[in-house]
Parts: structure tokens; sequence; C-alpha cells
């Protein structure tokens, strides 16, 4: 099996968190947070990310209640999802996320605590929520439920 470069969303109406990882290292890190205004996310600087990555994969979170049930985020993401099939013609693959902007949170509060100075910002989390969300994808990668 061939070793891919993978790109991860945080989908948000005004910010798009953005991972990258690679499936021959598996680790995700993050790497931009792209603006969006009312929910129309920057297709340029998604087009930017893309053409220097140059993923052969997207992945992208779709949260869930705590109930299991629809979040209302479910929408606009399904719309995303397609916009980003339509306009690059690369796979998709969806991964089910449960609360990746508190725990990215919580990860960048615990590294200020070991010598972070400055305040964490909202840009920071939704990256950190991104790599979360490809970190997600990689268990359900190397544990062989994903077909590339």
């Amino acid at each position: 099996m061939s070793h891919i470069t993978v790109l991860g969303f945080d989908y948000g109406k005004a910010r798009i968190g953005v991972a990258i990882t690679n499936t021959l290292t598996g680790i995700a890190t993050p790497q931009s947070t792209i603006q969006a205004h009312d929910g129309t996310p920057d297709w340029n600087a998604i087009t930017r990310c893309l053409q220097e990555w140059q993923p052969k994969r997207l992945v992208v979170g779709m949260p869930r209640k705590l109930d299991g049930s629809d979040s209302a985020m479910q929408e606009p993401i399904l719309r995303f999802i397609r916009q980003l099939e339509g306009r690059y013609h690369l796979p998709v693959d969806v991964v089910s996320e449960q609360l990746s902007s508190l725990e990215a949170e919580q990860r960048l509060k615990q590294a200020r605590q070991v010598g972070r100075k400055r305040k964490v910002r909202k840009e920071e989390i939704d990256q950190i929520a991104a790599t979360i969300i490809l970190e997600s994808w990689m268990q359900e990668y190397t544990h062989g439920q994903q077909k590339l």
C-alpha cells in the first residue's frame, strides 16, 4: 500500500482548522486556520493548501451530540464536504467526532502549564481540533478499517 498525504479539516462557520498527516509517519500536525465568512470558506486559501501539500485524501470531522444524535452543524458540514469533492475531485472521509475543540483547548492549556507563555487563541484550537480529527482517522486507517 502506498503512503499518502492527508489533509484534515475542522469546519466551522467562522474558521476552519487544517491539519496534515502522512500515512507513512502517522503523525498529524496542525497546519493553518482558514477564515470563513457566514459559513462560506475562503476557497482560495483552501486551494493554496491543497496545491502546497498535494493530498490524496481529505478528512472532515462530523460532530455529534453526546447522545449520538446529529448536531446542528451536520448540514453545513455536509455542504462543505460536497463542495470539497466537487472542487478538488479527491475522496473525502468523514470522521465522527465529539468534543474535539474542547480536547484541543485542554491540550493547549496543558502546554501552557509546561512553559507555554501566550494565551490560547481560537485559531490554535481549530488547528489542534483538526489534528485530533486526523488522529482519529489514522487510528481507523492503521486498524485496517480504511480502504485507500
